[in-house]
């Protein structure tokens, strides 16, 4: 019993890249809570500050994680290696990664050998996020191609998107606490999302699918991929008054941390739909 619901709802999804189910989505979102909460603790250990700089230090680190889904989407890793850059286990991988670079880079600074440990640790997470892009371009201009007015597209519908949800908030609502970058980089993640949703389904040649749960029942019942962008708006807009409400009088660097891990739902899904349209896999 105990083994058929593991491998209906975990196992077999992974192993056949089966669309999200109510329970496994449920599941990843308390893991995301929990792990958010040892995360927090860990870096309180260790006397990391988490602030603004922290979290945009870690923004390369999240388009990474978009990027080396991409990579198990070519088939370039044909060993069983390849079930480590798949839905929910990469998440993990890319966890150890962000932390070892980000604790090699504190132990540099202690042991003196570098001034700034957060600028190395963002530093880090950009070198190989940008490695693992020249390596996707290259496999697509070899394998399939690269498709740069994609590339224009999606980040240009992002931006609108972004502005006119910034511009909503801040002169309509009068909402003057979204001007902080960190509110900016949270809407413009999800509208990257909602962006690369839309134009994969509605638009790309490959018409592309939703696996998110909520998100293929909406297309269906509405009968457009542009019904994410409201989809995103009903969620994110609570979500920055309440994360507003908590920033008044609660901890600053759990704050910090709940702000990034809303970051990484949205853009990193967003960032690898987006590259898996460039090069056509």
């Amino acid at each position: 019993m105990i083994r058929e619901f593991l491998y209906k709802y975990y196992i077999d999804p992974i192993r056949y890249g089966q669309p999200y189910t109510v329970v496994d989505t449920l599941t990843y979102a308390i893991i995301l809570i929990i792990s958010v909460w040892l995360v927090y603790r860990g870096l309180r250990r260790f006397k990391i500050e988490v602030d603004r700089r922290f979290v945009l230090a870690t923004i390369p680190y999240v388009v990474l994680g978009g990027l080396l889904r991409v990579v198990e989407d070519t088939g370039m890793i044909t060993s069983d290696a390849h079930y480590l850059l798949i839905t929910p286990i990469i998440f993990f991988v890319v966890f150890f990664i962000t932390v070892a670079a980000l604790f090699l880079s504190r132990i540099l600074e202690v042991k003196g050998l570098v001034a700034d440990s957060i600028k190395v640790y963002g530093w880090t997470g950009i070198v190989l996020s940008a490695a693992t892009a020249v390596l996707l371009l290259a496999w697509g201009a070899v394998n399939t191609r690269v498709d740069l007015f994609v590339l224009v597209a999606i980040p240009a519908m992002a931006a609108v998107a972004t502005a006119a949800v910034w511009g909503f908030l801040r002169y309509v609502l009068h909402w003057e606490y979204v001007a902080d970058p960190l509110y900016t980089l949270l809407i413009a993640g999800h509208m990257l999302d909602a962006s690369a949703t839309s134009f994969g389904i509605d638009l790309h040649p490959m018409a592309y699918v939703e696996q998110h749960v909520v998100g293929s029942h909406l297309i269906e019942w509405t009968g457009t991929a542009f019904s994410m962008f409201p989809l995103k708006l009903a969620v994110i807009i609570p979500a920055i008054y309440v994360l507003e409400m908590y920033r008044k009088e609660g901890n600053p660097a759990f704050w910090h941390l709940v702000v990034l891990a809303m970051i990484v739902v949205g853009m990193a899904p967003g960032i690898r739909d987006m590259m898996r349209m460039v090069i056509y896999v």
